[in-house]
C-alpha cells in the first residue's frame, strides 16, 4: 500500500485531481469523482508498469505568487 499526495483544481465544468508522487492525472464533474478517478488512475499505472518510480511526499505547501510574464 503507498499513501499518495495529490492536488485538484478546476478547469471550466471539471475538477482535475493530478498524483504528486507520479506522473498520472485525472478528472470528474466533483471533487469526489476526481479523487476516485485518480485513485484508479495510479492503481491502474502500477499495475501496468514494472519501473515505477514513486516519489515519496511528507509534506505539501501549495503557494501562490504573481510573476511579470
Amino acid at each position: 500500500m503507498k499513501n499518495i499526495k495529490y492536488t485538484i483544481y478546476k478547469e471550466g465544468e471539471h475538477y482535475v485531481a493530478q498524483c504528486m508522487n507520479v506522473d498520472v492525472s485525472s478528472f470528474g464533474s466533483t471533487v469526489e469523482e476526481a479523487i476516485d478517478n485518480l485513485t484508479e488512475a495510479v492503481e491502474l499505472y502500477f499495475e501496468d508498469n514494472e519501473n515505477v518510480v514513486f516519489f515519496p511526499i511528507d509534506n505539501v505547501i501549495l503557494g501562490d505568487k504573481t510573476i511579470n510574464a
